[in-house]
């Protein structure tokens, strides 16, 4: 078995500003980096082998930060764990969104959410099988979280994906599995200036 603990980067600018990010490299702003180090220190608490980031910097460097407090080593960049892209929507707030790409408008560019869960979940299988047994952290984003959740545990889970938090799963026999959203290590409380991930971005509470 891998055990695996996805958690979404700290807060940025266009987090709090309500701004579409996907693709686009927004660094973590001073609330994001407290975020990642309460993450660390909750992290402490269990022996991880790896940390594996998504290359954006809001997530790696939540990664780097999470790696000082639990004693590990430079994060592993990751492709695969790139943030869904939001094409032409990308930077927009809601306001721009429902001026620019009314509800049932195609965005251009636009990555299909089916498309984001085929890469994710091919990387998670990927890194299991190059790493079986090991406890691993990934640090990515809200919509590459949502991919997994929605694919392993369907409609289980609309709670909040909130900046900072934990969730847990486990690879056995070829097969991903949630062990707990908001992993019990992760107390929403002590993020109360947190934004779910669906308010800080309009366009994915729609149907594509």
């Amino acid at each position: 078995m891998t055990a695996f603990a996805l958690v979404r980067h700290g807060e940025t600018d266009w987090n709090r500003a309500r701004r579409i990010q996907g693709s686009t490299d927004i660094p973590l702003n001073d609330t994001g980096r407290e975020q990642a180090a309460a993450a660390g220190e909750l992290l402490r608490g269990r022996a991880w082998s790896r940390i594996i980031a998504s290359p954006l910097s809001r997530a790696a460097e939540t990664a780097a930060i999470i790696a000082e407090r639990v004693g590990m080593p430079v994060p592993e960049l990751d492709a695969v764990f790139v943030e869904r892209n939001y094409g032409e929507a990308e930077g927009c707030t809601g306001a721009e969104l429902d001026a620019r790409f009314p509800d049932g408008a195609e965005v251009p560019g636009r990555e299909p959410r089916e498309a984001v869960a085929e890469r994710v979940i091919a990387g998670l299988h990927r890194v299991a099988a190059e790493h079986p047994g090991e406890a691993i952290i990934v640090v990515c984003h809200g919509g590459v979280i949502r991919s997994v959740l929605e694919s392993v545990a369907p409609g289980r889970h609309r709670e909040p994906i909130t900046n900072g938090s934990v969730h847990s799963f486990q690879h056995a026999d070829g097969d991903l599995a949630l062990v707990a959203f908001d992993d019990p290590l992760d107390e929403a409380s002590i993020f109360p200036f947190a934004e779910d991930f669906e308010q800080q971005n309009p366009l994915a509470g729609r149907e594509r």
